[in-house]
This record gives C-alpha cells, structure tokens and sequence, in this order.
C-alpha cells in the first residue's frame, strides 16, 4: 500500500544508520529534514536524496540544546511543512570502563541520546496531534541490555526503551505511535571506532562478530532502514510501545 506523503525529520543523518533511514524514508514518498550537527555535513545525504527524484533540506541542530530544536523545527515547518515523522537517531559514544569514564563522558552520551529524543519529541508532538497522525521512531541497542565499557551508552539507550513506552501511552489517543528500533551488530563509523579502541583491525572486528551471529553476517545501516521505514508506514497504525532488536538473531 501507498503511503500517504508526510514530512520526515531525521536526526544525525549526515551518515551511517541516520543517512540511510532519511534515503529509504525518502524513497517511501516522504519529504525529509536531514538534522545534524553540522548542516555542511548533511549535503551528501541532501544530494542522494535529490538525485533520486525525493524532497530533502538540510538542517543543523544540536539535539541536545532546547533553543537549537525550537529553531530546528521552525525552519522544518517553513521550509517542508508540518512533520509528522520523526526519526531519533542522533547519537555519539564515549567508550570507558567505569572507573576511568569521566562526568563528561557520562553527561555527553545522555544528552545527545536520551535528552535529545525527548527535546525532539516534545517539539515535534504538537504538529503530529495537530494532523491526528503521527510516528516517533527511536534508536535504542542492544546494548542497553548491559555491554562492557558502556555504561553511559546502555543506560541512555535503555533509558530511550523506557521513553518509547511512555510516550506510546500518552499520545496513542492523538493517532501517534512511538516506536523502537534495538540495532545489533552494524557496520558503521562508530564500530569502527570501537574496534580502534579495542586495537583490532576493523575486518577482524568484523569477522568475529559474524561467527556469533545466528544469521552468519553483520548488519547494515539498511537493515535499520527498513524496520524504520515499517514503523513510520500508515500499516504500521496498531503498533506502538515496541522495541524491535534488529540483531541477526534473539537477544537475551
């Protein structure tokens, strides 16, 4: 089935897992807001989108800051129209074990994953109940069922499991779902700078995570992509409140 044409932001996606969810929401009908950090650094994602025959603007936002949103969204409306997709991506990593992770460490990797899904989410949720139609998407991991090294990480992105249910509730009335997506092994920049700090070349990374992988391979941004594409399809309506690991296999 066709789905209507809405208007999609998706944040950092200058790259990796964002890029490709804002390509495939793209290739969907939808109109997308390509959010990042640095707007320079969305033009690539801007330019594939385009050159495909879709509709994409970029727009630079810290997630993490309330005033940067605010304006964000603004210049979504004036720019695109209301948006009725969002697509919290935004993330970074700052790796350490607990007794060397410092408060920064900790404080960044909360305020861009966790504090900017909610910012995101609160600014965008009056245009979506506005329409009666909405969907939130959010990139947790498995990662926030306990990794090592990560304590930051997990908890924000366990913390993200807990906001998709909450706001799933509150806003299911107004036509809106709040989703989940718990990606798995992916083949990324980020992975690529875990296997520096762990001081393996990034092919050996690669190799054995796919030897623990029931389905023989790591994944791709694009196996993201289409589970973000299926929450955000009006056939996706009686879903919500759900944490989709997209792993390769089950996750205990």
């Amino acid at each position: 089935m066709q789905s209507t044409p809405r208007i999609a932001i998706v944040t950092g996606a200058a790259r990796g897992i964002g890029a490709s969810i804002a390509k495939r929401l793209a290739s969907d009908g939808h109109a997308v807001a390509v959010l990042d950090l640095d707007e320079a650094a969305c033009a690539a994602t801007v330019d594939a989108i385009i050159e495909a025959g879709g509709r994409a603007v970029a727009v630079g936002a810290n997630v993490a800051d309330e005033a940067s949103v605010s304006g964000a969204i603004e210049q979504v409306v004036a720019r695109l129209g209301a948006p009725t997709i969002l697509v919290n991506n935004a993330g970074i990593i700052r790796d350490n074990m607990l007794f060397k992770m410092t408060v920064d460490d900790w404080d960044s990797v909360m305020n861009v994953h966790l504090r900017g899904a909610f910012l995101m989410s609160r600014a965008v949720q009056s245009h979506m109940v506005g329409e009666g139609w909405g969907r939130i998407v959010n990139l947790s991991s498995t990662s926030a069922l306990g990794n090592r090294g990560q304590a930051n990480y997990a908890a924000a992105k366990a913390g993200l499991q807990g906001l998709t249910k909450t706001l799933a509730i509150e806003l299911g009335k107004f036509g809106v779902t709040v989703n989940a997506i718990a990606p798995g092994f992916i083949e990324t920049d980020m992975l690529v700078a875990t296997a520096e700090r762990m001081g393996v070349s990034f092919e050996d990374f690669l190799t054995g995570a796919a030897a623990q992988i029931p389905v023989g391979r790591t994944g791709k941004p694009e196996d993201i992509a289409h589970a973000a594409s299926f929450f955000a399809s009006e056939g996706a309506g009686f879903v919500s409140g759900q944490v989709l690991y997209v792993a390769g296999g089950p996750t205990s």
